[in-house]
């Protein structure tokens, strides 16, 4: 990756507050699905699960879990996606890593359940914004919402729970605040 690839995926990008009226192709989303989906998980478990929405209806479901803050983000939104954790991701591993008995390694520990969820859902979103990025998506991740009322409203059955979710299309540039810092390297790192 060249350093103006790793501009505009780091850099340069920014989060939306709003976006422009210009669509998401669901192509797009198959697309951006296929890149974030090779990240590494820990075992190749993959246990996060993408719920892309995209219709009025949809979208009224989610906006009545969104905080107040977030609900003028979500509804610019062409695409606001549900980032959730598989909380049975382990049934899938006799194909996500054929060469081993993983499935049993997880199956009705949920402390161990818990902690790989902890660990790995948040990371494949983080995928998932870093393809959107470089597939010229701008995205708005929050934390902003209501994430009892939202499972109830997309996964009655409790077998997908929410972790975040994130706007997704093309950000409208006059929502933007001024950059805030960041830390500086000292104050954020250790080379032991």
């Amino acid at each position: 990756m060249m350093a103006a690839e790793h501009d505009t995926i780091f850099a340069e990008a920014r989060t939306f507050n709003s976006y422009t009226d210009r669509p998401v192709p669901s192509a797009l989303l198959h697309e951006l699905y296929d890149h974030l989906k090779w990240g590494p998980t820990s075992a190749n478990s993959c246990p996060a699960r993408f719920v892309f929405v995209t219709s009025e209806e949809a979208k009224e479901r989610l906006l009545a879990c969104v905080n107040e803050g977030n609900i003028a983000k979500v509804r610019s939104a062409p695409v606001t996606a549900i980032v959730a954790a598989d909380t049975r991701f382990y049934e899938e591993m006799p194909k996500l890593f054929p060469s081993r008995d993983f499935a049993s390694a997880f199956a009705g520990k949920t402390a161990v359940v818990d902690d790989l969820l902890a660990r790995n859902v948040p990371l494949q979103g983080a995928y998932m914004i870093v393809a959107a990025r470089g597939l010229g998506l701008d995205c708005g991740p929050m934390s902003g919402f209501d994430a009892e009322a939202l499972n109830r409203a997309f996964f009655p059955d409790g077998r997908w729970e929410a972790n975040f979710i994130c706007a997704l299309g093309y950000g409208d540039r006059t929502s933007l605040f001024p950059r805030n810092p960041r830390l500086r390297f000292e104050h954020a790192c250790r080379i032991l």
